[in-house]
């Protein structure tokens, strides 16, 4: 492993820790009173492996589960953790909770809590790069669930950036649940990718525990997109350890199955990749999670700290 990769490896792991620590502190939060979330612990591999791959160019369209996909993209846990709080520091002045938040410095257009309606949105977002909006070569990169795949207009946006030849970029992140019901009372097929490939798509199925494997596969649809202009699919093989909404027990999950994929916790699967990679010691692995620590500390008293939104404010940013 080069220099190069161990420090690229480094800062991943670094972000998937600040993903994991932001969200386990949302969970505190919610236990005293604050809005429940849906985490995406167990999932971090797959946010930090594909918004890594992607430039401050491109745009990303996200879902429910959206908190890593911010962080990995550069997301101030502070103003987020403020958003969360219905604080006027937070990326949408405090209106959005945990569950709709935007942030268009950062290129995330939006977070949609209806299942699939990133999927409906994309294409028109990757139809305004291709006629000319935003910078040259851009694309689009939509990020949605398994469950959403189930639903029609993930057909409908697959088709349409096909037939259109959007710069679009497919990312399922297949967790396994679909809220409270598991994806094979749901699904037939095994792989989310042959439906996308029986659109004509090109498609990947990877590992998506694997920060590295999805890194790559990443890296390789966004050149695919970028050199012909056509949308790729990419689907990422994971498991949502937490259940599907704060608070929940997970009674209804087998425990085979989670004690199998909590031995596929992605953090832990990448910091003994680089402890075994003999260029990197538990003694800093362990400052990295120090380091981390204290961000999401101050980060909660940012937040906690913000000042509630005025009452005269309450119609502003509001489209009629």
């Amino acid at each position: 492993m080069s220099a190069i990769e161990v420090q690229r490896r480094l800062q991943q792991l670094e972000t998937m820790l600040l993903i994991r620590a932001y969200e386990e502190q949302l969970v505190v939060l919610q236990r005293k009173g604050a809005p429940g979330t849906c985490t995406s612990v167990g999932q971090e591999a797959c946010a930090v492996g594909v918004i890594d791959a992607l430039e401050s160019r491109d745009r990303i369209l996200t879902n429910h589960r959206s908190a890593a996909h911010l962080i990995a993209r550069g997301a101030d846990p502070g103003r987020l953790m403020a958003e969360v709080l219905g604080r006027s520091d937070g990326y949408c002045r405090g209106r959005s909770g945990s569950l709709h938040i935007s942030a268009a410095e950062l290129g995330v257009v939006l977070t949609s809590t209806i299942v699939g309606g990133e999927l409906s949105m994309a294409p028109g977002v990757a139809l305004a790069q291709k006629m000319g909006q935003g910078e040259p070569g851009a694309i689009t990169a939509v990020l949605f669930g398994d469950g959403a795949a189930c639903e029609g207009i993930f057909h409908e946006s697959v088709n349409l950036a096909v037939q259109w030849q959007l710069p679009l970029l497919f990312v399922c992140e297949n967790n396994q649940w679909q809220a409270f019901v598991h994806r094979r009372e749901t699904m037939a097929d095994e792989a989310i990718a042959s439906w996308a490939r029986g659109h004509g798509v090109e498609t990947q199925r990877v590992d998506g525990n694997d920060v590295d494997a999805v890194f790559e596969a990443t890296t390789r649809s966004v050149a695919r997109i970028r050199a012909t202009g056509q949308p790729q699919f990419l689907e990422l093989v994971t498991y949502r350890l937490r259940g599907h909404v704060e608070p929940d027990d997970q009674s209804y999950v087998d425990a085979a199955e989670l004690a199998y994929w909590q031995g596929r916790d992605p953090i832990h699967l990448l910091r003994e990749a680089l402890l075994a990679s003999d260029q990197v010691d538990a003694a800093g692995l362990e400052a990295t999670q120090t380091r981390v620590e204290r961000r999401i500390a101050a980060a909660l008293a940012f937040a906690e700290a913000s000042p509630w939104p005025e009452a005269a404010t309450f119609t502003d940013y509001v489209y009629a």
